[in-house]
């Protein structure tokens, strides 16, 4: 197991007060799954990803491409907004015919 880079020598880095060694940008670029050319050569800026506006098959799409686990979180929260709403609906519904 390769040992970690010491915060100090990280932070003398990204400060640029210290070159990067080769092995640490190897572990870095490991770390995001990237290659070191992808690292050193990295030209596309994330941009922000909207959903809202989306149709629904593009919305399904875009939650699909999420990892498991997040598209679990994501599954779960949208369960409880329903069931909150058919509760709401419930109880204002009978509350009405009172």
């Amino acid at each position: 197991m390769k040992e970690k880079i010491p915060y100090t020598s990280y932070n003398k880095v990204e400060n640029n007060t210290r070159d990067i060694a080769i092995d640490e940008l190897e572990r870095f670029a490991g770390y995001f799954g990237m290659t070191i050319d992808q690292v050193v050569h990295f030209d596309v800026q994330p941009v922000d990803v909207t959903i809202q506006d989306k149709p629904n098959f593009e919305q399904i799409n875009m939650i699909n491409q999420l990892d498991e686990e997040d598209r679990t979180v994501v599954f779960k929260i949208i369960d409880t907004m329903l069931t909150k709403k058919k509760f709401k609906d419930f109880f204002n519904n009978n509350v009405a015919a009172l």
